[in-house]
């Protein structure tokens, strides 16, 4: 089966087909850094980062762009509010995200380009907006004339053009000819950074900078435009209409990935709602939030709540805890060459992570009865097979990425004092001294560690969240 995804274009499941063979050009909207990440900015990090997986593993070429939008109104009052630099504001908090995206396990992207170093490449495209009469320059402002392109404008969002409202990126609505004209350039403000360009000193609209960057980077049509489904309109109708007015394919695939609710209302500062990266650690580790994010579809509307997340960790750990087992069975197993066909079947149809996670555990529960009934062969089997699928999913438990926390520096001091323990346990079960043998076990359990008793002897782990 090929791969499939939904397009929002044209609303319906695509076989996709790249435009060159063997290569895939991808764009997905990345941080306005006027804050620092919460979980629906890390759940799009995620599930673009298996698609990417996943396309790699399916033997593309993938050249990802994710830009940062680095100068915006948003970053502008958070400077004024805060009075820091707004580059600095930009900065700052574009280094959160990154060590967001990187503690979950995001593969980095080919290239991160920013908005203020690609001003030149917004003038070339305003310049050829102006000259085909899409575009027009206005009391130091240049915006889109979305008269001139009613036959397509609102095709991605599914809207008529009379239905709509004025752009809300402006201040001066006599500079435009229409309300629903929207800003490419907005003329300097007293106080605010510029640029120079032919038509005054400024700096970019939100939507120009995606039209520069991807077709800079990805050629003038690419293949896959990601997003959140809230940038559906105006963002990305906006970026289709500059970009094909000027003469570019832009993007063949649209996707977007569904919004995160918290206890089934928006994130919100005025309710207080607002979950952050550290409120997630504190309930869980990197590798079981990066399970809670990937496991449901990623069109689906995901209702963030503290059970929801267990569930998660739970979940993750089952897998994790057969992994680490058959590993201490079966010696270094690496991951499978071969993915199951379920496995497979289930990512091409539209990235079905839920039904491919479904073929994980039931790997694992076979993996499990085969550690139980002593099948050495069989142990290797399936923790190979599990290795190769969470592989693709970003979640090898054994990978060096989730195999080693901050706390391993220790492992080894620890593993030899816990052995030593368990080796007087031992010898207390020998005498038939039961109650010293389970006082060490309570006394090591108190300290955060579980001993699990084995065919093949005592182990143990450090107890989780």
């Amino acid at each position: 089966m090929s791969l499939r995804l939904y397009d929002t274009s044209t609303r319906t499941v695509r076989t996709f087909e790249p435009l060159e063979e063997g290569r895939v050009g991808m764009y997905v909207c990345g941080a306005t850094p006027q804050a620092a990440p919460h979980i629906g900015h890390l759940r799009s990090g995620v599930i673009y980062d298996v698609l990417l997986r996943w396309l790699r593993r399916s033997g593309y070429e993938v050249t990802f762009a994710r830009n940062v939008t680095d100068i915006d109104d948003k970053i502008l009052a958070v400077a004024a509010e805060s009075g820091m630099p707004w580059f600095a504001v930009a900065e700052g908090n574009q280094r959160v995200f990154s060590k967001g995206y990187d503690l979950l396990g995001c593969l980095p992207p080919t290239i991160e380009p920013r908005a203020t170093g690609h001003v030149p490449e917004m003038i070339v495209l305003m310049r050829r907006l102006i000259e085909k009469g899409h575009a027009y320059a206005s009391g130091g402002d240049v915006y889109f004339d979305v008269n001139s392109w009613t036959d397509r404008y609102g095709a991605l969002s599914n809207q008529k053009i009379e239905n709509m409202r004025s752009a809300a990126d402006t201040t001066t609505e006599d500079c435009k000819r229409d309300p629903r004209d929207f800003a490419l350039w907005k003329g300097a403000k007293p106080g605010e950074p510029y640029w120079e360009t032919p038509w005054g000193e400024g700096r970019p609209g939100w939507h120009l900078e995606c039209s520069a960057m991807a077709t800079k980077y990805l050629g003038s049509t690419f293949d896959i435009h990601g997003g959140g489904v809230d940038l559906i309109f105006p963002h990305h109708e906006n970026e289709i209409a500059q970009s094909q007015a000027a003469g570019d394919g832009f993007a063949r695939y649209w996707l977007h990935n569904g919004l995160l609710t918290v206890d089934g209302e928006k994130m919100s500062k005025s309710i207080g709602n607002v979950v952050l990266l550290p409120d997630l650690l504190d309930k869980a580790r990197p590798a079981e939030i990066r399970y809670y994010l990937t496991a449901a579809h990623y069109r689906s509307l995901m209702d963030y709540t503290d059970a929801a997340l267990g569930e998660a960790v739970s979940a993750y750990q089952r897998i994790e805890g057969f992994a680490v087992r058959a590993a201490e069975v079966a010696g270094p197993v690496a991951p499978a060459a071969d993915l199951p066909e379920a496995f497979t079947t289930a990512l091409n149809d539209d990235l079905g992570v839920p039904q491919a996670l479904a073929v994980v555990h039931e790997t694992v529960r076979e993996g499990n009865n085969a550690l139980a009934a002593g099948d050495e062969s069989e142990v290797r089997r399936h923790l190979a097979s599990v290795r190769a699928m969470t592989d693709v999913l970003g979640l090898d438990p054994l990978s060096e990425q989730w195999s080693r926390g901050s706390e391993d520096d220790l492992h080894p001091v620890v593993d030899a004092l816990v052995k030593v323990a368990l080796e007087q346990r031992q010898a207390a079960r020998a005498r038939k001294d039961y109650a010293a043998a389970d006082a060490i076990r309570d006394g090591l359990t108190e300290a955060g560690i579980v001993v699990e008793d084995t065919p093949h002897g005592p182990r143990w782990e450090l107890k989780r969240h």
